[in-house]
């Protein structure tokens, strides 16, 4: 990144504006990232016109359009999901040593591809080359993880008389529908399709149709080059009435959505409706709390990776930062040094920290927030301004309960840092909120920090280091308006994928009284 003082100027790579109308080069010539395999098109074991019409992909860098994808219209996931519903029988029936192959070859697939993959990324979703390579690395692990579910044991023997059996095990739900946002749509999509698939469940996949490549055509690919049967995996970009389709849809039995608060709390009134099993991971508005006895220059690096990483636009970004008065000053001025030096522009071009944001609607509502908690007492320590798309890292310091910037999830490059005496204020300024996703604590007084951590209603929390701490090994889950509590990931997959059977078998039909 650039040294220097003052403000970081806008990278000029923003400015690029690319000649291609749709993907070229190396993305066209590839045998996995060919444009001309998905124009216009769905997924359901092959590749089929949409019903709904079409879609441009822009990249937000420049507004250059990459692609153009099929549509899924509610017509279009009626048959998917009646289509997934016949296929999955025979899926849940494959031998698991069969089924285990199916996802060390996708995982190949994408191995092979990487380098091209983390370009498609970075362009689709606005993400520097380190997020992108991140998002490839976590799928691949996500794919060997699903490989060895089937052949994991199952299910429990439990107590019954002598010569009886009583057994209890794990058993698909049949078909899984799953919602994926932008931000990390690769591993957000990924962390449900595949431990669904790899339980005996078909899937159903419907990814933000801002990001329906690497949200959902990548995996799409992967899964076609290795080897899973027709219609086990659909794939259909689309809007909110493709989503209330896939929601309401006889033949689906478990939703999986990550994405905003307000459109988990519809997406549960609608499934609890049709009493379908629900995993809702939504916003955060997560707490960092940095102790009077912490390093100033360490907590500071910590709090621009939580706040400024892929711009903010992370459910788990350190959303309020909550510093001990006494050290505040020393750890503002730090933090407003890193954010004037953060570069800011096309992230294609290699040589920036924080890309743009998805969208104008993303970015003015940003700006709004930051604008009207300045005008409610807040200041402005540094950026607060942007050109285009691209957003610059902000510091608002004296945020205090009641402003925006302290109450509302902002999803972008902004650091809200408000004050507290003791640490029985810190936990309560934690606690003021509705979301509980992730937490932090910083200090070298490991005893005081995890009794303030055992304190945070949180589904999630780390002691020295940032919010923004996730690995696809671990349960991933929040609390009130972050979710419903039920985690996705590590041990939690065959929990939430499947349900339990109970089975008993006698020698002979007991003789009842009646």
């Amino acid at each position: 990144m650039r040294r220097g003082t003052g403000p970081a100027p806008l990278h000029p790579g923003l400015r690029r504006q690319r000649e291609d109308d749709a993907v070229t080069g190396d993305e066209e010539n590839s045998c996995f990232l060919n444009a001309a395999v998905w124009t216009d098109r769905l997924f359901d074991g092959t590749w089929l016109l949409s019903g709904g019409g079409t879609r441009d992909v822009h990249e937000p860098a420049t507004g250059a359009t990459l692609t153009r994808v099929g549509l899924a219209n509610p017509q279009d996931v009626a048959a998917a999901a009646k289509a997934a519903a016949a296929a999955q029988p025979a899926w849940a029936a494959l031998p698991a040593r069969d089924r285990a192959a199916v996802f060390r070859r996708a995982a190949d697939a994408l191995e092979r591809n990487a380098e091209e993959l983390v370009r498609f990324i970075v362009r689709e979703t606005g993400s520097i080359p380190g997020k992108g390579q991140h998002e490839v690395r976590e799928a691949i692990t996500i794919l060997h993880r699903a490989a060895a579910m089937p052949l994991e044991a199952v299910g429990q023997l439990l107590p019954a008389a002598p010569g009886h059996l009583s057994m209890a095990r794990r058993v698909p739900h049949g078909v899984v529908g799953v919602i994926s946002p932008f931000n990390f749509p690769l591993i957000l999509s990924l962390r449900a399709v595949a431990p669904a698939l790899a339980a005996g469940n078909a899937v159903v996949l419907k990814p933000d149709p801002r990001t329906p490549v690497t949200g959902g055509f990548i995996i799409a690919r992967a899964f076609d080059e290795a080897g899973l049967p027709k219609g086990v995996l659909h794939v259909l970009p689309g809007g909110a009435d493709a989503g209330e389709a896939l929601v309401t849809d006889p033949h689906i039995r478990m939703i999986g959505f990550t994405g905003s608060t307000n459109v988990g709390r519809r997406i549960g009134e609608l499934a609890g409706r049709h009493l379908k099993k629900t995993a809702l991971e939504l916003g955060g508005k997560s707490a960092l709390i940095v102790l009077e006895d912490a390093d100033p220059e360490r907590a500071a690096s910590n709090v621009a990776w939580g706040a400024y990483l892929h711009q903010g636009q992370i459910c788990m970004a350190s959303g309020r930062i909550l510093v001990q008065e006494r050290i505040a000053p020393a750890l503002i001025a730090r933090l407003v040094e890193k954010a004037s030096r953060l570069p800011v522009g096309d992230p294609a071009s290699g040589a920036v920290a924080l890309g743009p944001l998805i969208d104008a609607g993303q970015r003015d509502r940003v700006h709004a927030i930051v604008q009207d908690s300045v005008a409610a007492g807040a200041r402005l320590e540094s950026g607060g301004t942007f050109e285009g798309l691209f957003y610059r890292p902000t510091v608002l310091s004296g945020v205090r309960p009641g402003m925006r910037a302290f109450e509302e999830e902002v999803f972008g490059p902004v650091a809200t840092i408000a004050t507290f005496g003791d640490d029985d204020e810190a936990v309560a300024l934690a606690n003021r909120t509705d979301y509980g996703l992730s937490g932090a604590v910083i200090s070298p007084n490991l005893a005081r920090a995890m009794a303030i951590a055992e304190r945070l209603n949180t589904g999630m929390v780390h002691v020295n280091d940032q919010t923004v701490a996730d690995e696809c090994v671990n349960p991933f889950a929040g609390r009130g308006a972050s979710g419903n509590g039920g985690a996705v990931g590590g041990p939690a997959d065959w929990e939430q994928f499947t349900q339990w059977r109970w089975t008993t078998v006698k020698p002979t039909p007991p003789a009842y009284p009646f």
